[in-house]
């Protein structure tokens, strides 16, 4: 592990501007329900469209997209809660979620997979039983192991990357995202097939040996620089 990691990290350093990482507008989300529909969509496509489904619904109940002040996180007045996204989706179906507000078919998989739409509606159900309302509710929330189980069993949602993704997006700075684009750089750095599983040991890990260097970096950030590199040798974008 050692010897993977630090090269790894030689690999990220020669290849990353991570003096100047940041984090794109989706970090910072001004509500929770907006993160939900961005880890459900974002998965096998290109990331405009999600951006696309995101400002979609915004436009469509009328809230806004992103917080004003980046340095914390907005009250919960200012934030629409999951109960509220709930009851919004539970007044339409599956169908007319897909069609007027997402405008989007997309399916979680070619065979035998839900709408998108459908899984979205799902996941939240899942956080409101959770009681995870607000983007407060974060913290103690990503250690709940039930609350994990019952979305990974939403159909789509089995190998758990939309989950690790969501709680990216809602401001936990120690997950990645195991998907298409980190494992292949990983794979570039380590001449070697990576697996989903243990990418996150591996990049955890990286992220220790090059905060000797850069003292800000978390996993989150470098997951997220990765990603906006491995975009750029695969244009058009898929994530």
């Amino acid at each position: 592990m050692n010897s993977d990691c630090n090269q790894i990290a030689s690999y990220a350093a020669r290849t990353l501007p991570l003096s100047s990482a940041h984090l794109g507008d989706e970090f910072f989300y001004q509500s929770l329900p907006l993160c939900v529909i961005d880890a459900v969509f974002s998965i096998g496509v290109r990331y405009k469209s999600v951006q696309k489904v995101v400002s979609r619904y915004c436009d469509w109940c009328g809230i806004e997209p992103f917080r004003s002040d980046r340095t914390m996180l907005p009250s919960q007045a200012e934030q629409q809660s999951i109960s509220s996204f709930c009851d919004k989706l539970n007044k339409l179906g599956h169908q007319e979620i897909a069609i007027d507000v997402f405008q989007n078919r997309q399916r979680t998989s070619t065979r035998n997979g839900i709408l998108k739409a459908e899984a979205v509606s799902r996941f939240a159900a899942v956080l409101r039983e959770h009681r995870v309302e607000y983007l407060q509710d974060i913290p103690a929330a990503a250690q709940t192991k039930a609350l994990e189980d019952s979305i990974r069993g939403i159909p789509g949602q089995k190998s758990g990357i939309s989950l690790r993704y969501f709680w990216m997006l809602a401001g936990s700075a120690e997950f990645i995202k195991p998907d298409r684009m980190v494992l292949r750089f990983l794979e570039s750095a380590l001449s070697r097939t990576v697996t989903s599983d243990e990418a996150q040991d591996l990049l955890t890990a990286s992220c220790e040996e090059l905060r000797k260097s850069y003292p800000l970096l978390t996993p989150r950030m470098l997951d997220h620089e990765i990603w906006k590199y491995q975009r750029e040798l695969t244009l058009p974008s898929k994530r």
